[in-house]
């Protein structure tokens, strides 16, 4: 099969722990462990998040001066690198030698009209608490919203409208190469009104949103959505949660997830599995075998009945 796997931002980094090139090759070595199988048997294609990584970098630039500018397309691209090369170094420990690996620096197209760029959704850089937060909003000029108990960086998140490397990422997966890309959900790009020059944007694609844009357009049998939850749960946080086992994509859409988490990795999986007639995945990355043949997760299918749970 020929698989789109979607790495969480938090599969790479764990919430809260200190942003580490040492905890990060920790975590990457760990997801490679569990990609490692499927790579084995299955075209595999990768994309990753990036959010605690280039706020990181954002921080670290705006340390340097007050004047130097380093917009979030450029900062995507040098976390495309970096985290690729990690990807890339710790699956090749796990895989045979002569399986090829690559890292893509992926461009994603945007539209300059998207209403995104009016609501900054998307979280980047570490947590704080809400005094901290507010304190650098002022200073910095930074939209903070809260996430979860702690408060973080927004920037704008435009819907992805098409991957310009496709051709090139086609043709390295049908030569059995596991490719790594869309990474952070690609660098932000746009035409620029009126012209045919291509500009980078200061934004931060939904690397789930990106990633079904991929697996939809290089046509994924499936697509893994792969994050720090074993599934996608029905009023979560109450005493009533549930886990969703199976569900359509039309029942899946009636329900309301945060927009700043389940949200888009719930669009992603119901725009993939409406748009493909193919089956989309959430879930935990360690449980990646099991996800795939629907005994953990969540599984969209166009062949379910409404839904039903774990």
């Amino acid at each position: 099969m020929r698989i789109v796997v979607a790495l969480g931002g938090n599969a790479l980094q764990e919430r809260g722990a200190p942003m580490t090139v040492q905890n990060q090759r920790a975590n990457v070595a760990k997801a490679c462990a569990a990609l490692a199988p499927i790579a084995r048997e299955h075209q595999l294609v990768i994309s990753h998040g990036n959010g605690p990584q280039v706020g990181l970098l954002a921080l670290q630039a705006a340390a340097y001066d007050h004047t130097s500018e380093y917009p979030f397309d450029v900062l995507g691209a040098q976390t495309e690198g970096m985290i690729g090369y990690m990807i890339e170094q710790e699956l090749g420990n796990r895989l045979p030698f002569e399986k090829s690996i690559a890292t893509i620096l992926t461009m994603t197209e945007v539209d300059p009209a998207d209403p995104a760029f009016r609501d900054p959704t998307k979280f980047v850089g570490p947590v704080y608490d809400a005094d901290e937060a507010r304190r650098l909003a002022v200073l910095r000029g930074w939209v903070v919203k809260p996430d979860g108990d702690h408060w973080r960086r927004v920037v704008p998140s435009p819907m992805p409208q098409r991957i310009f490397e496709l051709s090139t990422i086609k043709t390295l997966v049908e030569a059995d190469t596991v490719v790594i890309c869309a990474g952070g959900g690609g660098i932000p790009t746009m035409y620029q009104p009126g012209s045919r020059k291509l500009i980078g944007v200061d934004a931060v694609i939904d690397k789930d949103r990106a990633s079904a844009v991929l697996a939809r357009d290089l046509k994924a049998d499936s697509l893994v959505i792969a994050t720090d939850a074993d599934a996608v749960y029905t009023g979560w946080g109450t005493p009533e949660q549930r886990a969703i086992m199976l569900v359509h994509p039309d029942t899946l859409a009636g329900f309301d997830f945060p927009a700043g988490s389940m949200g888009p990795k719930v669009e992603a999986a119901i725009d993939f599995a409406r748009n493909t007639g193919r089956d989309a995945f959430i879930g935990s990355l360690t449980e990646l075998p099991a996800l795939l043949d629907g005994t953990a997760g969540t599984r969209v299918s166009v062949t379910a009945n409404g839904v039903a749970y774990r």
